[in-house]
């Protein structure tokens, strides 16, 4: 009988530590799936998670010193050239903390989201590059439009901040493709998952068998969550290897805002895991320590 309750344990372990595993590498992979399929590859949500970059003092800096360089090029006025740059620099500088930079931000960034999405789906050995001149194009009317000098002299051509270097981009091609391939079925199976072994642990077992399974999920979304956050702290770190040193804290910036929507994700699977775990566990306590009602005698 020994034998048996000790071969009985000892399962309960493996099984235990096996859906620890499979949570740890679940949770990352679902997020991930789901990230490129609701975020990345979707207008709306890419613009609304770049739109806050309108306020990254990185990205002001870029297309404050984008946009004088560009204009100053195309003008000469010998003495007075340095006066007119820093007087087009501060003009610049300023609007780009107003709201009309935002929505020109924005505007710009819908219509650049087909090219972003086509440098992460395109051929090997290709960066992933921003193209600034939409945004530029959207400053320039705004600053011809209250009537600053010399706005009018701005060019609008192509001047892109490089996000990804060739040999990390071709490395999250690769990914992406998989990844969009899943789509959000991965955290739609982990769910499924999650219930039937709650579920079936709970009837089959009893209630103390389900509050000690549903430790173990907890345990193994905490660890899937941590998994995660290490995942996109590797993955931002060799993002930026490759990126110029001129470009550096702008790419930083996109980067960080794409996803941030991973790091919400990480921290609301962590709490949720540790909910779980600490409350099936005080539960499954305060059930082992609740003393059975005596049994009423007949006289």
């Amino acid at each position: 009988m020994r034998t048996l309750h000790s071969a009985i344990s000892a399962t309960s372990t493996a099984l235990s530590a096996v859906l620890l595993v499979l949570l740890a590498v679940l949770v990352p992979f679902s997020a991930l799936s789901a990230w490129v399929d609701l975020e990345i590859d979707d207008t709306d949500r890419y613009v609304a998670a770049v739109s806050p970059l309108s306020s990254d003092p990185a990205v002001r800096s870029t297309v404050t010193e984008v946009i004088t360089e560009e204009a100053m090029s195309q003008i000469d006025l010998g003495p007075l050239q340095d006066t007119v740059r820093d007087f087009l620099h501060e003009t610049v500088r300023s609007f780009t903390t107003t709201t009309a930079f935002g929505k020109a931000w924005d505007t710009a960034n819908r219509g650049a989201h087909g090219v972003v999405e086509d440098a992460l789906n395109g051929d090997g050995g290709q960066s992933v590059r921003i193209d600034l001149a939409p945004v530029i194009d959207q400053v320039k009317q705004e600053l011809v439009r209250d009537g600053v000098p010399f706005a009018d002299r701005i060019p609008v051509q192509r001047t892109e901040i490089t996000v990804l270097g060739p040999d990390q981009a071709d490395s999250l091609r690769a990914s992406l493709r998989w990844l969009r391939y899943c789509s959000i079925w991965p955290a739609v199976a982990t769910v499924v998952l999650l219930v039937l072994v709650v579920g079936l642990a709970t009837v089959r077992r009893g209630a103390r068998r389900g509050l000690w399974v549903t430790a173990v999920v907890g345990g193994g979304l905490a660890l899937g969550a941590i998994v995660l956050r290490i995942v996109v702290a590797v993955g931002r770190s060799r993002a930026l290897e490759e990126a110029p040193g001129q470009d550096r804290d702008a790419a930083a910036a996109v980067v960080d805002a794409l996803t941030a929507s991973l790091r919400t994700t990480v921290w609301v699977v962590l709490a949720a895991g540790a909910v779980l775990l600490v409350g099936a566990l005080l539960t499954r306590l305060l059930l082992g320590r609740r003393k059975p009602r005596p049994t009423a005698t007949r006289s």
